[in-house]
């Protein structure tokens, strides 16, 4: 008995110490999982106050657009310099040049009775696990309209305008329907616009619709070019593009069929693993 009692007594002490190197291990394996669990909550707080930044930004951009104050855009946009900055606003191509971009939003006036109302819907966001970029898809609605003296409307397509004058001038206002989409970059901790890219869907003056409109300017590059009308009604067209388009707008159209030609933006690390806008 006394042998055995000897065997015994080692291993007890073993157990015990093994339970009591388990207590002490607990404590540390749930400080840590705490850490971990902290760690992945406050990525995921800084993800949602990144993806709110992104939408208001975009926001804030629509309803500086629709008041004329282009140039308050611009501090919007990624700074002068930034490797790969670009816009596209139709399939004529692409601007890559800072200057030539940031020339869409300067010397764009608010003649009376113009009015642009555009309303972005359906955002679909997603900001990189790095925190570094973000990109987002818009659905766009809206009212594009204008005055235009009748002598000046002599050099503009008649699809542009209603039949009826109002105070002796030429009406037009047309229906506009759109996507947009966006990435964004975070400079000195600021969101900023780094690729914009506006798809067309299809426009319809108020008197004609979005059919018999498409089958009589589909192919005139008066539409496709425009990007304003300005004071007193005058045209003003967009600048020389800097390079092609590589996703084109796949606008309505009387002899094609609509496709997803804008990518609703995926789940993504870094910029490196996802395409562009």
């Amino acid at each position: 008995m006394m042998r055995i009692a000897r065997m015994i007594a080692p291993a007890a002490l073993m157990l015990a110490g093994g339970a009591a190197m388990a207590a002490d291990a607990s404590p540390k394996a749930e400080v840590a999982a705490l850490k971990a669990e902290v760690a992945e909550l406050r990525q995921m707080a800084q993800a949602s106050k990144d993806r709110a930044s992104v939408e208001n930004l975009f926001s804030r951009y629509m309803y500086l657009h629709n008041a004329f104050r282009d140039t308050d855009i611009i501090p919007l946009w990624a700074k002068k310099g930034t490797p790969g900055v670009r816009s596209q606003y139709s399939n004529l191509g692409v601007y890559t040049d800072w200057d030539k971009i940031m020339s869409y939003h300067q010397g764009r006036p608010a003649p009376v009775s113009k009015l642009v109302f555009h309303y972005i819907t359906t955002p679909a966001i997603e900001v990189a696990a790095d925190g570094q970029t973000a990109k987002g898809l818009w659905i766009v609605n809206g009212l594009e309209s204008g005055l235009v003296d009748p002598e000046l409307a002599k050099n503009m397509p008649a699809w542009m305008f209603e039949k009826e004058l109002v105070q002796g001038k030429k009406v037009w206002m047309h229906n506009v329907y759109l996507k947009y989409g966006l990435d964004f970059i975070k400079q000195d901790g600021q969101w900023k616009i780094w690729h914009f890219h506006c798809f067309e869907v299809a426009r319809a003056p108020y008197g004609m619709g979005w059919i018999p409109f498409a089958a009589a300017a589909q192919d005139d590059s008066f539409n496709v070019d425009l990007m304003y009308v300005g004071e007193d009604g005058k045209p003003v067209f967009m600048p020389k593009v800097d390079g092609p388009a590589t996703v084109l707008s796949n606008t309505y159209r009387t002899d094609t069929s609509q496709k997803l030609e804008a990518r609703p933006p995926e789940p993504y690390r870094t910029f490196s693993e996802t395409f562009e806008y």
